[in-house]
C-alpha cells in the first residue's frame, strides 16, 4: 500500500523551507522525549534553536524557562525555518512603547508581576486569572506558527501557550455572546505611545477583537511563552493573542481584560484608520493595503542584511486556509 502525501498550503519550493537536517533532528529529538515519557522542557525546546550571538542586554530580557511544555505535533512544521530569536525579539511592533521596530529596550518598563486577567461580560463563570493560572491552569504546548504583519514582513515563531478554546470552556460564554474584546495594559506614565506629538489623543488602551467563532477556532491561541521561555516584554508579556491567519496587529499584547460581548467592539487600528485596518484583517494577498501591495512578504532574518531580506509570495490566510476558510464562506 502506498500513501499519498498532501502538501500543506504553505509548502513552497525546497530551497526556501527548513533545511532537512534541522527539521529531522528536531523531530527526532522530540520523538525521543515523548517516547521516553518525558515532558519536553524549556531546555529541550530552546535547544532546538541554532545558537546565535546575542548581546547580553538582549539575553537578559528573554524570560524564564517553562517546564512541562509538549510540542503539538500538528504545528511543528510551518514550511519555513524558525526565525532566529535575535531577530524575532528585536524586530517588534509595540506601539504603547514607541513607533519604531527597535522598542525592546523601552518595553522593559512594562510591569508584569503581579498580573491579572479579568474575564467577564456574557459568560456564566466570570474569572480572574493570575500569573500562576496562566502557566499552570491550562496544559501548555508549543506551536510553531507563521506570523504575518500588515506591513508585509513575516516570521516563523515557536509560541508556547494554550488554545483560546480552553479559556472559553472555563468561563462558558452565554448564547448571546457574539464577539470578544481583548484589552491591553495601559498606563500613560509607563506606556507613553509613539513620539508622534499626539499620542495622548490615540484610542488607548489598545483593544482588539474577534468574532466568537474565530476565538473558538483550533488555531486561536494564547501565548505565555516563546522559544522555550516565558514571553519577553517586547513580545507582550505575560500573555498575548496569537491568531496566525490574521495580520499581526490583531494579536493584542499584555492582555489585562477579556470581555464577551453581544456587539462588535471598537478596536485600536480599526478606530484610527478603518479604510486601512479592517476589523477582520485576514491575510489576503489579493487585497492590497491602500499604501502597498500584500502580494509578497519580507522574511525577517532571512539574511544578515535587513535591507535585502528575501521576499516570498503571500499565501491566503497565511497558509492556514484548511482551518479557517469556512469561517468566511
Amino acid at each position: 500500500m502506498s500513501f499519498i502525501r498532501t502538501p500543506k498550503p504553505w509548502h513552497l519550493s525546497e530551497n526556501i523551507i527548513t533545511p532537512e537536517w534541522a527539521y529531522w533532528n528536531r523531530r527526532k529529538f522530540i520523538k525521543t522525549l515523548v517516547g521516553a515519557g518525558i515532558g519536553a522542557s524549556a531546555v529541550s525546546l530552546s535547544a532546538c534553536q541554532r545558537p546565535n550571538a546575542m548581546a547580553p542586554e538582549l539575553r537578559q530580557t528573554l524570560g524564564n524557562p517553562l517546564d512541562n511544555v509538549i510540542p503539538n505535533p500538528d504545528f511543528q512544521d510551518a514550511g519555513r525555518a524558525v526565525t532566529e530569536q535575535q531577530y524575532a525579539s528585536t524586530y517588534n511592533n509595540f506601539y504603547e512603547f514607541g513607533g519604531t521596530k527597535n522598542i525592546w529596550p523601552n518595553a522593559q518598563k512594562l510591569p508584569t508581576d503581579p498580573w491579572t486577567v479579568e474575564v467577564g461580560g456574557r459568560v456564566k463563570n466570570p474569572k480572574k486569572y493570575d500569573l500562576d493560572d496562566l502557566t499552570q491552569r491550562f496544559p501548555l504546548e508549543e506551536r510553531i506558527y507563521r506570523f504575518r504583519c500588515v506591513e508585509a514582513w513575516a516570521m516563523v515563531v515557536p509560541w508556547i501557550g494554550f488554545p483560546m478554546k480552553a479559556l472559553m470552556d472555563d468561563v462558558e460564554p452565554t448564547s448571546d455572546a457574539k464577539f470578544v474584546s481583548f484589552t491591553s495594559f495601559y498606563d500613560s506614565e509607563i506606556t507613553p505611545g509613539p513620539a508622534w506629538g499626539f499620542a495622548m489623543n490615540l484610542p488607548w488602551p489598545y483593544v482588539e477583537g474577534l468574532r466568537i467563532e474565530e476565538m473558538a477556532n483550533e488555531l486561536a491561541f494564547f501565548a505565555v511563552g516563546i522559544y522555550g521561555r516565558t514571553l519577553p516584554k517586547q513580545h507582550g508579556a505575560p500573555i498575548r493573542m496569537v491568531v496566525p491567519w490574521k495580520y499581526g496587529f490583531k494579536g493584542g499584547k499584555s492582555i489585562v481584560k477579556i470581555d464577551f460581548l453581544t456587539e462588535q467592539p471598537a478596536t485600536y487600528w480599526n478606530t484610527l484608520a478603518p479604510s486601512e485596518y479592517k476589523f477582520e484583517a485576514n491575510v489576503e494577498p489579493e487585497v492590497p493595503h491602500p499604501r502597498w501591495s500584500q502580494a509578497t512578504e519580507k522574511i525577517v532574518g532571512s539574511n544578515s542584511n535587513p535591507f535585502d531580506w528575501e521576499r516570498q509570495p503571500t499565501i491566503i490566510y497565511n497558509g492556514y486556509g484548511e482551518y479557517v476558510a469556512d469561517l468566511y464562506a
